[in-house]
């Protein structure tokens, strides 16, 4: 599948909540009431510190904002968030997404990406995140709630964005 990824753009609400609606609803990923409003989902998603981009083949495939993890002397490390449209997954719109993002927060100044709450269940996340060189460092023991499988694990993962640093001892 051939991704182009371009900024959020008005206009865009319908389809970037038919791809949030899923994942909110599932409750399986994200730390948002499954029960969100289609309107404090699309506020969630587009807060104001947030750059927000949606990926297109046919139509739109996924979705991902890119922030500053934290303000004053952690600002140099971004977050992002992720969703790929149920429809498109297992077709490299995740990767296209992340070879996105990573480029984007360099070319901000950012010097790490930090995922702050993968769930321990999203296994399909994982694998693409330690694919490109993100590390698990932290580990928060039973932190989600999940649906079927009760409470989980949800990682800390990292990745610097400077050539030669990598995380610290653990």
């Amino acid at each position: 599948m051939t991704v182009a990824i371009r900024p959020f753009a008005p206009g865009d609400e319908a389809p970037l909540w038919a791809m949030l609606e899923p994942a909110f609803r599932a409750g399986d990923t994200y730390t948002v009431d499954p029960g969100i409003s289609r309107d404090d989902a699309l506020a969630f998603w587009c807060a104001p510190e947030k750059r927000v981009f949606i990926a297109q083949a046919e139509g739109p495939v996924g979705t991902y904002y890119l922030k500053p993890n934290q303000s004053g002397g952690g600002a140099h490390v971004c977050n992002c968030g992720f969703v790929t449209h149920p429809q498109a997954r297992e077709q490299g719109v995740a990767q296209a997404m992340l070879d996105h993002a990573l480029d984007t927060a360099r070319a901000a100044g950012f010097r790490a990406m930090q995922f702050n709450f993968v769930v321990a269940t999203n296994t399909g996340a994982i694998r693409i995140w330690q694919r490109n060189g993100f590390e698990t460092v932290g580990r928060l023991p039973g932190a989600f709630r999940h649906p079927a499988e009760g409470y989980v694990d949800a990682l800390v993962m990292y990745r610097s964005l400077v050539l030669g640093i990598t995380p610290g001892p653990r």
